[in-house]
């Protein structure tokens, strides 16, 4: 495969409609070809529905927090009615940033470079020394809103236009989205959990990479993740497609090693991956949730959200070593998904087989992807 084919030709490389038994994984390019980079810029990130947030970010009036999604800078806020929405975060004067931190509170939102101000509801309310400027409507020139929706304490945005080309995933609620997930999530009382730290990793692999791995159906669990698999029913280890997310879920056993049986107990392990590239894993009174975010062909930020049932006095200790466990896990991946990186840049390898027993997340995920890759060619 060389850079001289089109991205038409790089994506049609896949089958997608080769059954699990038959699947070969996307093929290498995908992973180091800038053209797929930009493509899913566009067709994945900036058509599906992204993970920004907390809720509980956004209590008051006035609060708000920025993201960036696709590319796209991105203020969601809490306005004085109580009512969530999002902005793209470009003052439609000169294009500068309109909030700069990456969280806050205000009254209103004001431009730091002229001085333009925008209420909580994304409309103009002043430009100073504009007088004289002919054919401008206030009315225009108000921030470009962007779909926000909640679920949980999770806050979601949506750049995909309504009006618009449609791809395969736009148009619809977050709900919608998420499909029957939502219902097999609620019995888990996300909301008894409370946030406790964030963590940040950066790789030296493409996105992909890293959620394969997640989503390999523990294959290598007993490999890589030596002390998770002490606590681990591996053989009883199942795995689930959703029309948009994949469910892994294990029994839980008592492990022989004492860091990691200390902080994962319980009857039942949940890992919920939801397309492109967000990830929920459960555990009895412990959570952390991920997102993956595209930071170049070779270069991804995985960003792990904390949450415990209980997160003062005496549970500031088991809360620590839980983090600490998870720590020693994401190092293991973090390793191998740089490893394999490097890998899919050698002449020895185009595309690899799938587990029927342990793969089919990964099948899903790159069915999707396709989707989305081809869709978007073909507009």
């Amino acid at each position: 495969m060389t850079m001289h084919e089109s991205v038409r030709d790089i994506v049609g490389i896949y089958d997608a409609s080769a059954s699990l038994a038959r699947a070969y994984t996307i093929p290498a390019p995908w992973y180091v070809d800038p053209r797929i980079d930009a493509q899913e810029r566009a067709a994945v990130f900036g058509r599906t529905w992204q993970y920004v947030g907390r809720v509980d970010q956004l209590a008051a009036p006035g609060s708000f927090i920025t993201a960036d999604v696709a590319g796209e800078p991105i203020v969601i806020v809490r306005g004085a009615d109580n009512t969530l929405r999002a902005f793209f975060n470009v003052c439609r004067h000169h294009a500068a940033l309109v909030a700069c931190e990456p969280a806050g509170a205000c009254s209103v939102l004001q431009c730091p470079y002229h001085g333009w101000t925008y209420g909580l509801d994304g409309a103009l309310k002043g430009m100073p020394e504009f007088e004289g400027v002919e054919n401008f409507a206030k009315s225009d020139n108000g921030l470009v809103p962007v779909r926000v929706e909640t679920w949980e304490n999770f806050v979601f945005v949506n750049l995909s236009d309504k009006g618009g080309r449609k791809g395969p995933h736009d148009g619809g609620s977050l709900t919608e989205y998420l499909g029957d997930a939502v219902d097999r999530i609620a019995p888990l009382g996300l909301s008894k959990l409370h946030f406790f730290e964030r963590r940040s990793y950066a790789l030296n692999c493409n996105w992909k990479v890293y959620v394969d791995n997640y989503l390999d159906g523990g294959y290598h669990v007993p490999h890589l993740h030596k002390s998770l698999s002490t606590v681990l029913e591996y053989k009883d280890y199942l795995i689930e497609n959703g029309p948009r997310y994949c469910l892994q879920w294990s029994p839980m056993k008592t492990g022989k090693d004492a860091a990691t049986a200390a902080v994962r107990k319980g009857d039942m392990a949940y890992y919920y991956w939801f397309y492109p590239n967000f990830m929920l894993n459960w555990y009895e009174g412990v959570m952390d949730t991920n997102l993956v975010l595209p930071l170049g062909i070779d270069k991804c930020l995985v960003v792990f959200d904390f949450y415990f049932d209980q997160v003062a006095g005496d549970a500031e200790t088991r809360n620590r070593q839980s983090i600490a466990v998870a720590e020693r896990v994401q190092q293991e991946d973090v390793d191998i998904c740089e490893s394999v990186q490097r890998g899919l840049t050698s002449r020895a390898y185009v595309a690899g087989r799938l587990s029927v027993r342990r793969e089919a997340g990964e099948h899903l995920f790159h069915r999707l992807l396709h989707a989305d890759l081809s869709a978007a060619d073909r507009g």
